[in-house]
């Protein structure tokens, strides 16, 4: 069986743009890792953020649309993006939040092990901080005011929310590797690997659950690790044998995608590790200037006078061409 070794990146819908970059590099204190384009509506940014060099597991990205519309969380989507921290960043983070005026609900425990901080962006999208021990193994980044050694690590997990969940986990356990690990109440946590951070599902049943809306404040999709193309296109198999329609492999200059609907109408993604985000920018630079991919490098002109330029809250040196 060819498993994913856990989770690669997470896509959200925004708003506005400058606001998103405020948020998540700004009080976050992400690395801005990719300034680029929704590849299929390049009219609207597409904006990744990660740790210092933007490794699989910690990337969270975002279609900002300005006039979109609020969406709604429901069955059928991502409810809850969980983000890592050591467990010694607690505090800092408690104090952070308050200080920016963010309200949130906690320290909660869960599964036994973890102090979880619950709160929503600008656009209402829900976040958990998740402290753990084992959190402070993975690199961080010293972002506006986050030291590293406080820093978020990337994801945690995610929680799924369908209206049946045993047709969900057989995709996560069936398909993509995944075994059932914990049950708190109604959750069910799935994992690959050691369970550690950025390897695990949590799955909560609404039976009754109103469906999830697209729009700002909600995620687009979750993609899942594949080593490289072989790993890829032996999901993509296993995918196919349990009947579920995937689409072919598609070039994002950074990795390479496939897409799929699971049967509780989550869209997920299959995305390489490779080859990263040095691939067009060198790492001292990365996030600082507009990157496009060649099919659409014919619009740069036109793109730079209608895309909004975007002031950086982070540590790296603004650049004359899109950020000021």
């Amino acid at each position: 069986m060819f498993r994913t070794s856990g989770l690669h990146h997470l896509t959200a819908i925004a708003s506005d743009p400058q606001r998103n970059v405020d948020f998540y590099a700004g009080i976050l204190g992400l690395r801005l890792v990719k300034q680029t384009v929704n590849f299929d509506d390049p009219d609207t940014y597409h904006l990744y953020y990660g740790d210092g060099t933007g490794r699989p597991g910690s990337i969270l990205t975002f279609f900002p649309w300005p006039t979109a519309r609020r969406g709604r969380v429901g069955a059928g989507q991502v409810a809850e993006t969980q983000l890592a921290i050591p467990t010694g960043a607690l505090a800092f983070w408690i104090q952070r939040l308050t200080a920016h005026q963010i309200a949130f609900a906690g320290p909660l425990r869960r599964f036994e092990h973890e102090a979880v901080l619950t709160f929503t962006d600008h656009d209402g999208m829900p976040l958990a901080l998740v402290a753990t021990d084992a959190a402070g193994t993975l690199p961080g980044w010293a972002g506006d005011g986050v030291p590293e050694v406080m820093s978020i690590r990337g994801l945690h997990a995610v929680t799924l929310w369908v209206q049946r969940r045993a047709e969900t986990a057989q995709v996560l356990t069936g398909t993509l590797g995944f075994r059932e690990l914990a049950t708190q109440g109604d959750i069910v946590r799935h994992a690959v690997a050691d369970a550690v951070p950025g390897t695990m599902v949590d799955i909560r049943e609404l039976p009754a659950g109103l469906g999830g809306t697209g729009g700002a404040g909600t995620v687009h999709h979750v993609a899942f690790r594949a080593a490289d193309d072989d790993f890829e296109f032996g999901i993509r198999a296993q995918v196919s044998a349990a009947g579920l329609s995937i689409t072919g492999q598609i070039d994002r200059t950074y990795f390479r995608s496939m897409y799929f609907r699971e049967p509780g109408h989550v869209l997920f993604e299959l995305a390489t590790d490779g080859p990263g985000f040095t691939v067009d920018e060198a790492d001292a630079a990365l996030g600082t200037t507009l990157q496009l991919p060649p099919q659409h490098e014919h619009l740069r002109d036109s793109l730079i006078e209608r895309l909004v330029p975007l002031r950086r809250p982070d540590r790296m040196p603004a650049t004359s061409e899109m950020l000021s």
